[in-house]
Formats: structure tokens, C-alpha cells, sequence
């Protein structure tokens, strides 16, 4: 990696990691630069176990719980833990199912996705 800064000094600034395959890499920009919700990651899901998986993992390792699926861990870094259900849903050329289920969701405060509860707001059963 090209690099304006003497080894050492990179080595303490910068932090290479890896994320559900993808690499990233993080800069400590100190005191002044502090982690917010700008930055997120967004894992999709395929199902409510796999959802409560990722979630439990975050949130029950020193995390918090957040609105509407995002969480943050221990270290501040926030989250979106999101069915693909969501994200068809959310996106339908239905309007109607597409708005039932963005509602549902805006209703999940403080909570992971609950996929139940957005397969009935499409359905109409809420």
C-alpha cells in the first residue's frame, strides 16, 4: 500500500480488517474525529434466525440496541442488520405493501427487524 506516512507511524494510525469478506480499512483520526451512524455497515439477512444471530452477536457483546434494525457495537461503530425481506418489501412496485412495511419497521423502536411482523403489515393483517 502507497503511503505518505514513515512505516511506523502508518502502522499506528491504520488498522486493516476484514468484514463479511470485504476489506476495509480504518484510520484513527483522534479525539476529534468520533464515530457516528455517517459510517455503517448493513448486513443482509435471509431469515429471522439469521437476523437474531448477527444481531444477539452485536448487541450482547457490550452493544446497543437502536431503531429499525441498527445497532451499534462496543466500539460505537453502528450496524444495519437487515432482512432482505426489508429491502424487497421497502422497495415493491406496490406502493401500498411498500409503505405498510415501511411503517411496520419505523415501529420497531429500540429492536432488531422482526420479520412476522413485516410479512403481516404486507399482508394487510396489521
Amino acid at each position: 500500500m502507497w503511503s505518505i506516512f514513515h512505516e511506523r507511524l502508518w502502522n499506528d494510525l491504520t488498522v486493516d480488517f476484514t468484514v463479511l469478506g470485504r476489506q476495509f480499512l480504518g484510520l484513527d483520526g483522534g479525539p476529534n474525529c468520533k464515530t457516528d451512524e455517517a459510517v455503517s455497515f448493513m448486513v443482509v439477512t435471509e431469515d429471522q434466525e439469521e437476523t437474531d444471530r448477527y444481531w444477539n452477536a452485536i448487541v450482547g457483546n457490550g452493544g446497543a440496541e437502536s431503531a429499525c434494525g441498527w445497532c451499534k457495537d462496543r466500539w460505537g461503530v453502528s450496524w444495519q442488520i437487515t432482512p432482505r425481506l426489508l429491502l424487497d418489501l421497502t422497495t415493491s412496485s406496490d406502493r401500498d405493501t411498500a409503505n405498510r412495511a415501511f411503517e411496520a419497521m419505523m415501529k420497531m423502536k429500540m429492536t432488531k427487524i422482526d420479520i412476522a411482523t413485516l410479512e403481516a403489515a404486507a399482508a394487510n393483517r396489521l
